[in-house]
């Protein structure tokens, strides 16, 4: 597939995805959301993939939101179909056996957090914004804002948040827990790019292991989760990354992880 509306490309071990629609501020439509799934296969057909990327091009915006001229047009089941493709990328981006991270360079809007809280972490430019506009166009979030945001920051200001329809910075999206770190706009990327190098070098089975452990495991009780995490940890003594790793540690030296998925 020929891609109009994302870029797509890799960097040693990690994949980018860009949303490339920047007269637009990289507003979501329907081909979006195609061309990031197929992105989406083939990072997952690429075993020397091991981080995946997802920033917005241009300097303006991450994801500004769903796109309005497209949304304006829908009836309510075409309007449902569309959250529910809005929502099948949030599912993909969560269940990927890779971590995800959202690299927000401007605006993240509407569907740009609700996109944004389906990495796995955020990393966000001073300049960024977060919001959950949609109650100002007499809607609500579709695409997971009232399910993953009080996930993230707690009921009252999930319920805040998507009741006003405000904008906060990207140091209040930090204070509240959306955002992991905040960065300079020229130094967001080398950040970026530094963590998820550094992830990279891990090994993909233990990778894999704590983001399913943690995600899984966040909604069910403590001891089913430790179980959880019993199977996990035996599953990477399968991987010869296991053997790698600890021999590395006894041998004083750098490990090279090697292993694919379980």
């Amino acid at each position: 597939m020929a891609y109009e509306n994302i870029i797509f490309e890799t960097d040693g071990n990690v994949a980018i995805i860009k949303f490339n629609r920047p007269k637009a501020l990289n507003a979501i439509n329907p081909a979006v959301l195609i061309e990031t799934q197929d992105a989406l296969n083939k990072i997952e057909e690429d075993p020397a993939v091991k981080v995946l990327v997802l920033t917005g091009e241009g300097d303006k915006a991450f994801v500004a939101g769903a796109d309005i001229a497209h949304m304006v047009k829908l009836d309510p089941l075409q309007s449902r179909q569309f959250s529910r493709d809005g929502h099948e990328l949030g599912f993909r981006l969560e269940s990927l056996p890779i971590p995800v991270i959202a690299c927000v360079n401007g605006f993240a809007l509407g569907g740009g957090t609700e996109i944004a809280m389906a990495a796995d972490f955020i990393y966000a430019s001073e300049t960024a914004k977060f919001g959950q506009p949609e109650i100002n166009l007499g809607v609500m979030p579709g695409f997971g804002g009232t399910q993953r945001l009080p996930r993230l920051v707690g009921k009252g200001m999930a319920k805040e948040l998507c009741m006003t329809g405000v904008m906060i910075g990207a140091q209040e999206a930090k204070e509240i827990g959306l955002v992991n770190k905040v960065f300079p706009p020229d130094k967001l990327w080398e950040e970026t790019m530094k963590t998820a190098r550094l992830i990279a070098t891990k090994g993909k089975v233990s990778l894999k292991g704590v983001k399913n452990c943690i995600d899984r495991g966040y909604d069910v009780d403590l001891r089913d989760g430790c179980y959880m995490e019993m199977d996990a940890f035996a599953l990477c003594a399968a991987s010869p990354d296991r053997e790698e790793g600890m021999t590395a540690f006894l041998e004083k030296r750098k490990p090279a992880f090697k292993g694919d998925l379980y």
